[in-house]
């Protein structure tokens, strides 16, 4: 085995329920939702009990799946397996760069709470949404996209899926020529139109509250969506402009790989980011934690395969 990297899940996985295991079983996990609860009070129960629509609501969503990530990464490190790099998609680079020590947990999510009301404040005045593309090529949907005023690739997820933001009075009809074209189009489950220039306001401001806390250097190599190198320099201009920037995902597991890294784990709600691995790496190691059940499953294959302990 050569490197193992934790990836953190973005927005988008949430569903009600998620993290409670984890708290059952970790407990560094159960100090983490204490701690969100101090700061933005309701945000277990959100978590463990709160309907799709609630959770759906980029304000509530950022802060749950912030806390469900850490949670799972606290797990896997008390179970004796250790990250050597992360990454994050979207939200969850706010996640891996706490984890990272980047942040201290308290001000990681206290800026992810911030990082949501903006995002959330950024969609309603601009009226926005997102659409995951597949089966057609990176230059097809870009093509596509580039026949309407307001509708944007953003998230190059793996080849053949591309995601793509836009406003509510063309997204449908973009959707439909997608379509037309071959592709197959799924709407998102979030609540803007996000890394694209709708969010441009959004991105200012959180640069400001970013420079007022300031980005420490990672621990471990943090590969970033804005450039899918891990962070050095200019860390919070980096940060902020990933929110109305294209994640460039295929490009950080590329990355990663080349890197030496053939083993990723997926931290956090869901298994969008694991699929997508075996997309762009097919020979490449996979496995997920997002309860105590997929925490068991993993470390035991880990430690079957050399992993740490």
């Amino acid at each position: 085995m050569g490197k193992i990297a934790f990836l953190f899940a973005g927005q988008g996985a949430q569903y009600p329920g998620m993290g409670k295991s984890l708290t059952e079983i970790s407990p560094k996990a159960v100090g983490l939702f204490e701690l969100a609860d101090s700061i933005r009070p309701g945000t277990s129960l959100q978590c463990f009990a709160g309907d799709p629509a609630e959770l759906t609501q980029t304000a509530n969503t950022q802060p749950c799946v912030f806390t469900v990530d850490l949670a799972a990464a606290y797990a896997l490190e008390e179970a004796g397996i250790h990250a050597d790099a992360a990454a994050g998609f979207s939200l969850g680079e706010m996640a891996a760069l706490t984890f990272a020590g980047s942040f201290s947990e308290k001000d990681g999510f206290s800026l992810v709470c911030r990082r949501g009301e903006l995002m959330q404040q950024a969609a309603q005045e601009h009226p926005s949404a997102m659409a995951a593309v597949l089966k057609l090529k990176d230059e097809t949907v870009e093509q596509l996209c580039a026949g309407f005023p307001d509708v944007y690739p953003v998230n190059y997820n793996c080849s053949g899926q591309l995601v793509v933001a836009g406003g509510t009075d063309h997204l449908d009809q973009f959707c439909e020529l997608a379509a037309e074209a071959g592709g197959r189009v799924k709407k998102l489950a979030v609540g803007g139109g996000f890394h694209s220039p709708f969010m441009e306001q959004a991105a200012a401001a959180y640069l400001q509250e970013l420079l007022q806390i300031g980005v420490k250097p990672p621990q471990i190599p943090v590969y970033g969506n804005r450039t899918a190198a891990p962070y050095q320099e200019n860390r919070e201009t980096m940060l902020a402009e990933q929110i109305k920037n294209p994640v460039l995902w295929t490009r950080t597991v590329e990355r990663m790989a080349a890197d030496g890294i053939d083993t990723f784990v997926e931290v956090g709600p869901g298994k969008t980011l694991s699929g997508l691995v075996k997309r762009i790496l097919p020979k490449a190691e996979v496995y997920r934690v997002e309860d105590a059940a997929t925490l068991e499953e993993t470390v035991g294959a880990l430690r079957k395969t050399g992993g740490q302990e």
